[in-house]
C-alpha cells in the first residue's frame, strides 16, 4: 500500500515525527515499509518559466522559437510542441540540468537557431504518459518557482507491507489511526479546495428503492449487503485540478478526469472503493443488482471482453434492465463509463460479500485496486462518510448539483459486534497484568469502545473497520499487545504453569517421526509444496512460476532434487527425511483438494562414518528395508506388509504402464464416481488393481527389480520403496547407489498409550532349533507368521539365524534355521509344554505352508 507522507500529515496535524520514526512505529504495530521513496528526485532544478513569444523556425515548419523567461533570464528556446501560449507557464529545464531519464543538456544549434535549455513534456519528467505536448501549468505558481513545490509533488512514498487480515489498513484514514496519538479522534479529513457547502437526505429501503425516474434493487442479499447510490446533475467532465493529480500522483495513481479522479481519492484515503455511471446510459435508469447468467459477456473499463460462467453461483454483476454494466466490487462495464459527454452519474458506494469477490476475481484473472479492498473487507459503517467526502470532491473539481436523496438499499442492517475481555486473561496470556485506564487507552485511539461490565471484565464494542479481523478475545489481547509495543514487556520471563493438554496425534506422530529417523542418522529437509505439472494435478490459480503450477502429488521427486544439489557439492553420504503434505483431488468436481501427510526418505553412500578398524560396506537394499520397516513401525499403521512389486503385481490383477497412464489422464481431467473412493487416494482401474497418482508419480523413480511395495491390512498400496533408476537422477559416477522410500500416514492417528514395565521372568526360559526346508515360493514372513500364531503364550521370541542352498537338500529348496524363545512369567517350563508347542509348529507349517522339518 502507498502511503503518501503529505496526505498524511494534511490528516494528523500534530504527527511532528520524522520519516524513520514513522517507520519504525508502523513497523512496531505489524506493519513494516518494505520502501521508502523520495518522489520529485531528478526534478529539483526544474523551474516554472513563462513564455513571452512564440514565432515560427525560419528553417523549419513544425519547429518554433520561443523567448522564455524563468525568472531571471530571457532565453531562446526552440520547440517542437504545435501548441504553445503566450503567457503561459511550463516546466523549464535549463543548459546543464539532467532530466531524470539521465539526459543531460546542452546549447545546441536545431536548424541553424541556437536552443537554451527545453520545455518539457510530462513523459520527459516522468510524470505521466503525455509525450506529444508541453506540461501545461495551470493554478498558482510563479515564476522561478521549483517544479516540485509547485506541483506539490515534494513528498515522500511509503510502501507500507499490509497482512490480508488488515483491509482497514488499504487507505490513509486507516494508516493515519496507527500514527495518531490520540487516534481516531484526532483525524481530520484535509479541506477539498473549493467544496461547496451541502446537506443531504438518505431515503432506505430493504430491497428496492427510487428517486424520480432512477431505481436500485438488489436481488442477491447475501452477496450485496449494503447498497447506496446519488444523483449528479450537470457536471463538466474534464482534467482534474493540479492538487488532485498531485495526490494521486503521490502514490502512483494516474490521473483519468475529475469524476474517476474524485472516486480514486476518496478510496485511497478512506478505503472504499467506488463507481460512477453515466446515468444517460443506463437503460431504464435503473441498477439491479443480479447474478450472472452463464455466457453472458461484458466489456471491461480495461477494454477486455469477459465470459461471465457463473459457476458456484457467486458471480455478481450491476446491470440495467438490459445488460451488465459493472463486475460487482471488481471492474465497471465500458458501456456506462463516464466520458467528457457525461453530463449526469449515479454514484455507487456498496458493501459486498469478501468470500465471492475473491473467487470472482480469480475465475476472471482480474485484479484492481476495489477487489484488493473488497476481497479483504470494507467498512460496513462508512458508506454515507466516503459517499458524502466523493460529492465534495466531484462538486469541487466538476461542478453539479446533488438531486434528491441518497437512495439506500439496506437488506438487513448492521450492528457492530461487542466481545468480553478478561483482565485475568489477559495477564495470563501476556504476563504482566493491565488496568482498565490501560485497555483504554490503548484500544479507544483505534476506534474500539470499551465499558467496564465489573467482575473483571469489560465490554468492548469492535467498530465497522475492524470487526473482520477482531472477533475474539484473543484478538483484542493481541490489539492490546500491538498498541503497547512488544518491546515496552520484560526481557524476564514470569511465573508460567505448562499445560496438561496433550498435543494433536498427528503432531505427536510427527515428533514420533523425526526422533526415529533423526536417531538412524538422518536430517530432515523442508521444501515447498509446488511443483510442476508433471508432478501434480491440483492446479494453482496464480502459480509463482511456471515450473510450480500445481501442488505436489508426492514428496521423493523433491527429496531426489536435494540429493542432486548435495551430489553437486561433492557429497558423497546422503541421508534426508521429509515429512509434509501432498494434495489431489477426491473429485475433480470438488472445490477443494484433499490433503495428505506423507514421509519420504532419500539414502546413499556409506552405512555408518568409516573407521580404520573396520570395513564399512555401502546403503544396500537391507539397510533401506530396515529403515522402512521401522519407519511403517512408528507411523501408525497397525499392520502392514512389504513385498517385491513383482509378487504385489501378481497377486492383482496385471496393471501395465500404458493403461495406467492413460487411466490416470484421462480421470485427473473428468470425474467417474466408479474411479474414486475414500482411502489413500486411490484410482482403481478396470481390472482388480489398484493405482494411486501419487504412486504413479513415485514408482516412475524406481528400478523395477528393487521396487518394494508396503501394503496396509486391506492390501492397498501405502508406501514404495526401492533404488533410484539411475536414468532418474543426475548422479555423479563416484556415486553409489540411492535408495528412497515414501509413505503416506494414516488420516485418524490414535494417541499412544503409555508403556508399561513389565519385570523380567524369574523364571528360567528355554531355547529350540528349528531347522525347515522351504519352498522357492514360500517367504520368510509368512513363516514367521505361522509359527508365532501356532507357538501360543509361552513362545516370547523368534529369530531366523541361517539360510541354506546346497548339498542335502532339492535344488530349489532353501533351508531355514530359526531359534525359538519359550517364556513363562508365572512358573518354570517343563520339557513336555515345550516339545508340544513345537509338534504344533512344525505340524502346522507342513499343512498351511508345506514347509518340513528338516532332520
Amino acid at each position: 500500500m502507498n502511503i503518501s507522507l503529505s496526505w498524511l500529515r494534511s490528516m494528523v496535524s500534530d504527527m511532528n515525527i520524522g520519516i524513520e520514526e514513522i517507520s519504525g512505529k508502523l513497523a512496531s504495530r505489524g506493519l513494516p515499509v518494505e520502501s521508502i521513496r523520495h518522489l520529485g528526485v531528478g526534478l529539483e532544478d526544474i523551474v516554472v518559466a513563462r513564455v513571452e513569444s512564440v514565432n515560427q523556425h525560419p528553417n523549419a515548419d513544425r519547429l518554433s522559437i520561443c523567448e522564455v523567461n524563468n525568472g531571471k533570464d530571457i532565453l531562446q528556446v526552440v520547440c517542437g510542441a504545435e501548441v504553445i501560449h503566450v503567457g503561459g507557464y511550463y516546466p523549464f529545464a535549463g543548459v546543464g540540468v539532467t532530466l531524470p531519464d539521465g539526459l543531460k543538456l546542452k546549447r545546441v544549434k536545431i536548424r541553424g537557431e541556437y536552443s537554451n535549455g527545453m520545455l518539457c513534456s510530462e513523459k520527459e519528467l516522468g510524470l505521466g504518459p503525455d509525450q506529444q505536448g508541453i506540461m501545461h501549468l495551470k493554478g498558482k505558481v510563479h515564476l522561478g518557482q521549483i517544479l516540485t513545490e509547485a506541483l506539490a509533488i515534494d513528498d515522500v512514498c511509503l510502501d507500507v507491507e499490509v497482512t490480508p487480515n488488515r483491509g482497514d489498513l488499504l487507505s490513509h484514514l486507516g494508516v493515519a489511526r496507527e500514527l495518531a496519538p490520540g487516534g481516531d479522534r484526532e483525524i481530520v479529513l484535509p479541506e477539498i479546495p473549493g467544496a461547496p457547502v451541502f446537506d443531504f437526505e438518505v431515503k432506505t429501503e430493504q430491497s428496492e428503492v427510487s428517486h424520480a425516474e432512477v431505481s436500485i434493487r438488489i436481488d442477491e442479499p447475501e452477496l450485496c449487503q449494503r447498497f447506496l447510490g446519488v444523483i449528479v446533475r450537470g457536471l463538466k467532465v474534464g482534467p482534474s485540478p493540479e492538487w488532485l493529480v498531485s495526490r494521486l500522483h503521490s502514490v502512483g495513481q494516474k490521473s483519468i478526469n475529475n469524476v474517476v479522479d474524485a472516486t480514486n481519492y476518496v478510496m485511497l484515503e478512506m478505503g472504499n472503493p467506488m463507481h460512477a455511471y453515466d446515468l444517460k446510459k443506463l437503460e431504464g435508469s435503473q441498477l439491479i443488482v443480479r447474478r450472472a447468467k452463464d455466457g453472458e459477456t461484458i466489456q471491461a473499463l480495461d477494454g477486455l471482453d469477459y465470459e461471465l460462467n457463473n459457476m458456484g453461483g457467486t458471480m455478481l454483476l450491476i446491470s440495467d434492465v438490459s445488460a451488465s454494466q459493472n463486475i460487482a466490487g471488481i471492474v465497471g462495464g465500458m458501456q456506462s463509463a463516464v466520458t467528457e459527454d457525461t453530463k449526469d452519474i449515479l454514484l455507487e458506494c456498496a458493501l459486498f460479500e469478501p468470500k465471492s469477490i475473491r473467487r470472482n476475481r480469480g475465475k476472471l484473472g482480474i485484479s484492481t485496486d476495489a477487489s484488493y479492498r473488497f476481497e479483504r473487507g470494507v467498512d460496513p459503517e462508512g458508506h454515507l462518510p466516503a459517499l458524502r467526502r466523493a460529492l465534495e470532491v466531484i462538486l469541487a473539481t466538476a461542478g453539479g448539483k446533488i438531486d434528491g436523496p441518497v437512495m439506500e438499499v439496506l437488506p438487513n442492517s448492521w450492528s457492530p459486534p461487542v466481545l468480553t475481555l478478561r483482565l485475568s486473561r489477559i495477564e495470563q496470556i501476556l504476563g504482566v497484568p493491565f488496568e482498565i485506564k490501560d485497555i483504554e487507552r490503548l484500544l479507544q485511539p483505534l476506534g474500539f469502545d470499551v465499558k467496564a461490565d465489573g467482575n473483571g471484565e469489560l465490554s468492548v464494542i469492535v467498530p465497522g473497520y475492524r470487526s473482520y479481523d477482531v472477533t475474539r478475545e484473543i484478538d483484542l489481547i493481541e490489539e492490546i499487545a500491538r498498541t503497547h509495543g512488544y518491546d515496552n514487556f520484560p526481557d524476564k520471563m514470569g511465573k508460567f504453569r505448562p499445560t496438561s493438554v496433550p498435543d494433536n496425534p498427528i503432531f505427536q506422530l510427527e515428533d514420533k517421526l523425526r526422533n526415529v529417523l533423526s536417531s538412524a542418522g538422518l536430517l530432515e529437509a523442508r521444501n515447498s509444496a509446488f511443483a510442476p505439472e508433471s508432478e501434480g494435478v491440483v492446479e494453482l490459480s496464480n502459480p509463482i512460476s511456471k515450473e510450480e503450477s500445481c501442488l505436489r502429488s508426492a514428496m521423493l521427486p523433491d527429496l531426489v532434487r536435494c540429493a542432486e544439489y548435495n551430489f553437486a557439492r561433492g557429497i558423497r553420504d546422503i541421508r534426508l527425511f521429509e515429512i509434509g503434505t501432498v494434495f489431489d483431488w477426491l473429485s475433480m468436481w470438488e472445490f477443494s483438494p484433499l490433503e495428505g501427510l506423507n514421509v519420504a526418505l532419500v539414502v546413499t553412500g556409506l552405512q555408518r562414518p568409516p573407521h580404520w578398524s573396520e570395513e564399512i560396506n555401502e546403503i544396500d537394499l537391507w539397510t533401506l528395508k530396515g529403515l522402512l520397516e521401522e519407519t511403517v513401525t512408528s507411523s501408525g499403521w497397525a499392520t502392514f506388509s512389504v513385498n517385491p512389486k513383482s509378487e504385489v503385481i501378481r497377486s492383482r490383477a496385471e496393471v501395465t504402464e500404458d493403461n495406467v497412464v492413460e487411466e490416470w489422464r484421462r480421470t485427473s481431467k473428468s470425474y467417474d464416481p466408479q474411479l474414486y473412493h475414500l482411502g489413500v487416494h486411490t484410482l482403481e482401474d478396470d481390472g482388480d488393481g489398484h493405482y494411486i497418482r501419487w504412486q504413479f508419480v513415485v514408482d516412475q523413480l524406481f528400478v523395477p527389480s528393487t521396487a518394494l511395495v508396503i501394503s496396509n491390512e486391506d492390501g492397498g498400496t501405502i508406501g514404495l520403496a526401492g533404488q533410484i533408476d539411475p536414468n532418474r537422477i543426475d548422479a555423479p559416477a563416484w556415486a553409489g547407489p540411492v535408495w528412497a522410500m515414501e509413505l503416506c500416514l494414516p488420516t485418524e492417528i490414535e494417541i499412544d498409550t503409555p508403556s508399561t514395565l513389565r519385570p523380567i521372568s524369574q523364571f528360567p526360559g528355554m531355547e529350540r532349533d528349528l531347522a525347515l526346508l522351504v519352498p522357492p515360493n514360500t517367504s520368510s514372513k509368512s513363516i514367521f507368521e505361522c509359527i508365532r500364531e501356532l507357538g501360543g503364550e509361552i513362545l516370547e521370541k523368534i529369530v531366523i539365524f541361517d539360510v541354506y542352498r546346497g548339498e542335502g537338500i532339492g535344488d530349489h529348496e532353501r533351508s531355514f534355521a530359526f531359534r525359538l524363545h519359550f517364556q513363562a512369567y508365572d512358573r518354570t517350563l517343563t520339557d513336555g509344554e515345550v516339545d508340544g508347542s513345537i509338534g504344533e509348529i512344525t505340524r502346522g507349517l507342513l499343512e498351511n505352508l508345506g514347509v518340513e522339518q528338516r532332520i
